[in-house]
């Protein structure tokens, strides 16, 4: 398949994917399958995919990085629009659970940190979202790229708001704050090491640790939960998985996947320098 042609399939495909959470939300509250709160169900689930697409647009470029596969670059806009427009719908929900009342939604958001700290995070990707397009990364120039470095505290803002929400299950929003630090200390590594085992392993075993920290701070500082105890229950097999373990988890599959591409590219080389270049006629 040409170039051109898989761009175009990975587009459909992604345009899909990210519907498919909206279609099914609209379709379980259509069908009355929400339970008996389906506003707050609803807030919580457009939430929790605004954080998932927001990683996910983090992850295009060290995943085009180690997977040496440049369709990738041709997603990021549309998975990063995706979160800002979930992260959109979580506030209008929100809205609509007030009755529409404006000024109690303000009100709420001046008066509740974590709602502060929400609705600035949903400002800053609107922001990325509008000027995504060429058009305006022609106008911007060399502003562009600095406004888009609005992406990171963003998603710092929104992983936050995501733990202040959870109140005490707190399990998702580590998970998420876990992944954040894989994506922020991949891009802090020298270039070299972005790409080999080696890097990759210290990334799994940097993220892993920093996801137990996070957890456990969290519990110490809001619960007065003693430090101690996170780090034994991450130890504990009786209560796998904890968030740092599905983060070693995903770590590891990346390192499989990157394994794998790189083994399937090996022996695509190898078959065409022993059997196909043979067959070509020379001059």
């Amino acid at each position: 398949m040409s170039t051109q042609r898989t761009i175009f399939w990975l587009r459909q495909a992604t345009l899909i994917g990210l519907c498919l959470p909206a279609i099914d939300l609209v379709w379980r509250w259509y069908t009355d399958d929400l339970g008996p709160r389906p506003v707050t169900l609803a807030t919580h689930a457009t939430g929790d995919w605004a954080v998932v697409f927001l990683l996910l647009s983090l992850a295009m470029t060290p995943l085009r990085a180690t997977l040496d596969w440049m369709p990738l670059v041709h997603i990021r806009r549309r998975v990063g629009v995706a979160a800002a427009l979930y992260a959109l719908v979580h506030l209008l929900i929100y809205v609509l659970d007030q009755k529409w009342n404006l000024l109690v939604v303000a009100t709420e958001i001046v008066k509740r940190f974590y709602l502060t700290i929400g609705f600035v995070a949903l400002l800053a990707l609107l922001a990325l979202a509008v000027t995504s397009t060429s058009g305006w990364q022609k106008r911007l120039k060399r502003n562009w790229k600095r406004l888009h470095w609005l992406i990171y505290p963003a998603a710092a803002l929104a992983i936050l708001h995501f733990f202040i929400q959870s109140k005490v299950k707190i399990g998702e929003a580590a998970f998420a704050a876990g992944l954040f630090a894989w994506l922020m200390l991949w891009r802090v590594l020298p270039p070299r090491l972005r790409t080999s085992y080696l890097g990759l392993v210290l990334l799994a075993a940097a993220a892993t640790l920093a996801t137990v920290v996070f957890e456990a701070a969290w519990y110490a500082l809001v619960n007065d939960i003693d430090p101690v105890r996170i780090l034994a229950a991450n130890l504990d097999s009786d209560l796998v998985p904890r968030p740092a373990h599905k983060v070693l988890l995903v770590s590891v599959a990346v390192i499989a996947l990157v394994a794998g591409r790189r083994l399937a590219a090996a022996t695509a080389r190898l078959w065409t320098k022993r059997y196909i270049q043979p067959t070509i006629s020379t001059p």
